[in-house]
């Protein structure tokens, strides 16, 4: 069973970047799909960022395509997500989740606070 530990996150100015880092142990990331969520004050948690079941392809949510980007360290056990040109509607508590499902992610970190002050 694979746990997940987040980091890399703070408060930032809007238009600036952060990179988070989800650092995985218990088990070889390798065999598992990974995504990234996130949950604002008084909001669902919603997916921000993730990878395809057999490609891998990285697929992103509309609001932060092209601004964020997910990559996967099979060998280091880690996933980052490098978030630019971040706004204020970016604030919320990010979550790494993994899965060995199609649909659904069983495994989730404690999540890292992202804020961002226009």
């Amino acid at each position: 069973q694979v746990q997940l530990v987040e980091s890399g996150g703070g408060l930032v100015q809007a238009g600036g970047s952060l990179r988070l880092s989800c650092a995985a142990s218990g088990g070889p990331l390798s065999g598992y799909t990974v995504a990234w969520f996130r949950q604002a004050p008084g909001k669902e948690r919603e997916f921000v960022a993730g990878f395809s079941w057999g490609t891998g392809t990285p697929y992103y949510a509309h609001s932060v395509e092209g601004r964020f980007s997910i990559a996967r360290d099979n060998a280091k056990n880690m996933v980052y997500m490098q978030m630019n040109s971040l706004q204020s509607e970016d604030t919320a508590v990010y979550y790494c989740a993994a899965s060995t499902r199609l649909v659904g992610y069983d495994y989730w970190g404690q999540g890292t606070q992202v804020t961002v002050s226009s």
